[in-house]
């Protein structure tokens, strides 16, 4: 079909129809239906459509377009709100919280600080029920995020209904538990992450492991993969809506509507996350400097970049962006953006350096926003990229012998 001579013909008939009404009856029924068949073919033509799949390796293609239909088939995000920044906006809004008990461990870390993990034990998995060998799906979440965000919660209800353990790992000092040391976290630093990870491992070594990670959480999840290439105890990763290129990413956040919209809420929120343990912090810092930052980019100045000895804050930008380690990545790792992430911008995603590393698997949706990937009418129970977490961890866990020979 022809969309354009279709979008031509609706328009002429829409012009007909209001001088037909102005001189006669029905000009409303006829506006309303002509605009909602305008809207409808110019939905279906330009904004619902398959997602691009980037992936060097065949069988690693294959074995997604198998297990994975739903990469395959036609994203139809939510017709009254599809563009990136409303999707942003309105997700933890609309998407229903998911009721589930944790268990809380805190673990001490090397420098004598602590790390929160809620765990999510599913013990009356159907599935798995003996816990030594029950799948484990390790979980971090966004810059400030917990595991109260209402993605995650979809994450273990998902993982829940095909009888796997999820723990999410929460950064220092976000989760409620104080900080022992006067550190935090950063997406370039894997220390904590890795000591996470293996503990974990330790505690069920016979039980298949993956990880998923959510913006900062899939950038500092990149970052290890690219620093451990195969020398990890997972088997495989998802990653969703990450921040590529750091320097990228602020700029973008930077421009005048997106500072409104989200760069100064962000930042209000990493100062309020820190807020708390000032007393902690100021031993190092200059608190008062840290509270009147403004954007990410000068929090990061005065803050991060500084907590973590780098010398500028390009230095902690350049170490922080995952593109730059992409080529390391040593095990299957499927990675979701949208290409209208003002989180992530489209042209910064690193579609070339993907197609050199066989482990890696692109997945690029028209629209989505950042963590979003709203569909259906009214997206409550169930957004695009919950199913297609749950169809890549069911895949990994019970199919994945066909990849992890590549």
């Amino acid at each position: 079909m022809d969309w354009q001579v279709l979008t031509r013909e609706l328009s002429l008939y829409l012009e007909s129809q209001v001088r037909v009404g102005l001189l006669g009856s029905g000009v409303g029924l006829s506006l309303v239906l002509g605009f909602g068949v305008a809207y409808a073919c110019y939905y279906l033509s330009s904004i619902a459509k398959k997602p691009q799949l980037v992936a060097s390796n065949d069988r690693f293609c294959r074995f997604l377009e198998e297990h994975c239909p739903v990469l395959t088939e036609t994203y139809y995000p939510t017709i009254w709100c599809w563009e990136g920044r409303v999707q942003t906006l309105l997700r933890p809004f609309i998407t229903s919280r998911p009721q589930v008990e944790y268990r809380n461990e805190l673990i001490k870390t090397a420098d004598g600080g602590q790390i929160s993990l809620d765990w999510f034990d599913n013990n009356d998995s159907l599935y798995y029920p003996d816990a030594s060998t029950r799948p484990t799906v390790l979980l971090l979440p966004g810059l400030t995020g917990t595991s109260k965000e209402s993605y995650i919660l979809h994450m273990i209800h998902q993982s829940e209904t095909l009888g796997y353990r999820c723990v999410v790992f929460n950064n220092r000092g976000i989760a409620g538990e104080e900080l022992l040391t006067p550190r935090t976290y950063c997406a370039a630093n894997t220390e904590d992450l890795e000591a996470v990870i293996h503990h974990v491992h330790d505690l069920h070594p016979s039980a298949p492991f993956m990880a998923a990670g959510v913006s900062m959480g899939g950038m500092l999840l990149l970052n290890y993969l690219g620093k451990t290439g195969r020398d990890t105890p997972l088997m495989a990763a998802a990653i969703f809506s990450a921040g590529w290129n750091v320097f990228e990413s602020v700029e973008s956040l930077e421009k005048p509507l997106n500072w409104l919209l989200f760069n100064y809420y962000l930042t209000t929120c990493l100062q309020s996350s820190i807020s708390r343990h000032r007393r902690m912090l100021e031993k190092l810092f200059n608190m008062d400097l840290v509270m009147k930052a403004r954007t990410v980019r000068e929090f990061d100045k005065q803050f991060t970049s500084v907590m973590f000895g780098y010398r500028t804050i390009d230095d902690y930008y350049e170490d922080a962006s995952p593109c730059r380690k992409l080529k390391s990545v040593g095990i299957p790792v499927l990675c979701l953006n949208s290409v209208d992430d003002v989180f992530s911008p489209g042209h910064a995603i690193p579609v070339e350096t993907a197609k050199q590393n066989a482990n890696v698997a692109l997945v690029l949706t028209s629209c989505g926003g950042h963590i979003g990937f709203l569909e259906g009418i009214w997206p409550r129970k169930c957004t695009y990229m919950d199913r297609v977490f749950k169809q890549f961890v069911q895949a990994v866990f019970e199919h994945g012998n066909k990849i992890f020979s590549m």
